[in-house]
């Protein structure tokens, strides 16, 4: 648990805990398999230290992983990343809604809180909270049986023009994007209109119904960082809104 030379890891360990829900928070949104290369942007940490980490993962049976290949978690592996993932994203959502945090200042410090509170204060803090579904920034709280449930929401930058929706998660990896919907009043649940400009990447997003209100430009990691979630359909609209799903530990 300690991390140096020789010492013994195991589930408790705060290091195997972050690399498991770092593979699962890399494909919980979308498709493709998380690689060493990617795991080690996220973590940010040297590639060699995460091939050693992953090869101790397997060991644990936490992970699946070939040379070269990419890295997935094993069902124990997943169960264990769903739980600090319950973990992280009700004390996201203590600090928010019972201490005042803003949505751009809660991930660190639940990042070092999630390891230090026990099994019986997380569901007492969730009990406490009124059981949410979602955490401050639209991610699905895992239930304390490990099952998930999903809006049936696309990122922003797949939208086709006209498509209206309300805001069903932004990624909280750039805090600049979560200060900026701030300041421009769009919040979790807003009603957006999708207005595309040509062909070209700049989309405006609009508040309400209205395509001739005052827009935000977004696109980048603004286009990237934003799930909606259709509430109407339109004219010509090339998106398959799906349905609901729910995603159970194994």
């Amino acid at each position: 648990m300690t991390g140096r030379r020789g010492a013994v890891l195991s589930i408790e360990s705060t290091s195997v805990q972050d690399y498991v829900k770092a593979i699962y928070a890399f494909t919980e949104w979308q498709a493709d398999p998380i690689t060493a290369t990617h795991l080690a942007a996220r973590l940010t940490v040297a590639n060699s230290s995460v091939t050693g980490m992953v090869g101790k993962l397997v060991g644990l049976n936490l992970a699946e992983h070939r040379k070269y290949g990419p890295i997935s978690l094993t069902p124990s592996g997943r169960t264990l990343a769903l739980a600090m993932v319950r973990r992280h994203r009700l004390i996201e959502t203590f600090l928010v809604t019972e201490l005042g945090y803003g949505w751009d200042e809660v991930h660190d410090e639940a990042e070092l809180l999630e390891h230090t509170v026990s099994d019986a204060f997380v569901e007492r803090l969730d009990l406490k909270l009124g059981r949410p579904a979602r955490d401050p920034h639209g991610d699905p709280i895992p239930g304390a049986d490990g099952r998930v449930r999903y809006p049936p929401a696309h990122r922003l930058d797949s939208l086709d023009e006209g498509h209206l929706g309300r805001l069903a998660r932004v990624s909280d990896d750039d805090p600049d994007v979560l200060r900026l919907l701030d300041r421009h009043g769009i919040a979790l649940d807003a009603v957006l209109l999708v207005a595309r400009s040509g062909a070209g990447p700049l989309i405006e997003l609009r508040l309400g119904t209205d395509a001739s209100a005052p827009g935000l430009s977004a696109d980048g990691a603004l286009a990237r960082s934003l799930w909606i979630e259709s509430t109407a359909p339109h004219t010509g609209c090339t998106v398959d809104v799906g349905s609901r799903r729910s995603v159970s530990p194994s």
